[in-house]
């Protein structure tokens, strides 16, 4: 019988191995292993592999023209060329499943505000629902960018596919300048940039919590036209539902400006929550007229089961 085979190194060898010391994983690295561990893992087994309900391709293309046989489906028929031939002809289409997502992203300086924790800011849910959504379309060869706001259109990163175009997103997020304070946030000036850089039908989610000056409807609006659209409104509870906690500064995170209140005031606190509903009201009425679907995603919240409840409400939509 021959005798098995044995490799073996040269003790140089073993010894450059056993002395080599681990790269240490760059902060991107560590934040994208947190979220494959504790988001994408459990995603996979609630949605059991199964994104069809999050992500489709994107249109048809034109693959060959061939004459009508029975049975073919009339609204493929091409009229042109049937009367150029005097006989039908119908068109044959493949489906483009391959998707190019962008992520238009508001990092104005109210998106630093977060009052359940101090590492949960709506900045920090931003950075991770983006790693995450990223990381699920470019395992499955798809391609991301994205546009950075901070008061203009500072930071455009072209779409590419793999990880690390996810590691590049993650490290330009964490490295964006944080701004004390900044001209009013005007999200119209975020969607027209995105009208005119992105051409090819894209997948398409703004982050944002939508406060914002107003007439940025119409660019939403002629953003869904082209393309499809998910709002995704970073919110905080204490937006809406004001404490009494006694005398408070609350400062406007755009503008700088304070204002000494009295939350001991049952009144205020009813106005506060009163113009809170009103300017809900307004932004989800803004999300309908332009026939955009809209995700809330709370600074208190799961990102898991918030994704998952995304995914549910676009599965019955395509039913």
């Amino acid at each position: 019988m021959a005798e098995p085979l044995v490799w073996a190194a040269s003790p140089d060898v073993v010894a450059d191995v056993e002395t080599r010391p681990a790269r240490p994983m760059s902060a991107p690295e560590k934040v994208l292993q947190r979220l494959d561990w504790k988001v994408i893992r459990r995603l996979d087994g609630v949605l059991q592999g199964d994104y069809r309900s999050l992500f489709r391709g994107n249109g048809v293309d034109l693959v060959d023209l061939r004459e009508y046989q029975p049975g073919d489906d009339v609204r493929y028929i091409d009229w042109n060329v049937t009367a150029r031939m005097d006989t039908p002809y119908i068109r044959e289409y493949v489906e483009d499943r391959e998707i190019t997502a962008w992520f238009l992203l508001d990092l104005s300086p109210s998106v630093d505000f977060g009052t359940v924790d101090s590492d949960r800011m709506k900045r920090t849910v931003l950075i991770d629902f983006v790693a995450t959504l990223a990381r699920l379309l470019t395992r499955h060869g798809n391609r991301v960018g994205a546009m950075f706001y901070g008061g203009s259109v500072d930071r455009t990163i072209p779409a590419r596919g793999g990880r690390d175009q996810v590691l590049r997103l993650i490290d330009d997020l964490q490295n964006q300048p944080r701004l004390a304070h900044a001209p009013f946030t005007d999200l119209s000036t975020l969607l027209e940039a995105g009208q005119g850089i992105i051409k090819r039908r894209s997948l398409i989610f703004i982050v944002s919590d939508f406060i914002s000056a107003p007439g940025w409807e119409r660019p939403l609006n002629l953003l869904n036209h082209r393309h499809e659209v998910i709002a995704v409104r970073l919110t905080d509870p204490r937006e809406v539902d004001l404490p009494d906690v006694g005398h408070l500064v609350m400062e406007d995170a755009e503008t700088g400006e304070q204002l000494l209140v009295d939350t001991h005031d049952a009144g205020f606190r009813r106005r506060f929550g009163e113009a809170a509903a009103r300017r809900e009201a307004d932004v989800n009425r803004a999300f309908k007229r332009a026939g955009v679907e809209a995700l809330s995603l709370s600074t208190d919240e799961d990102l898991v089961r918030a994704i998952v409840r995304m995914a549910t409400v676009r599965r019955g939509r395509r039913r």
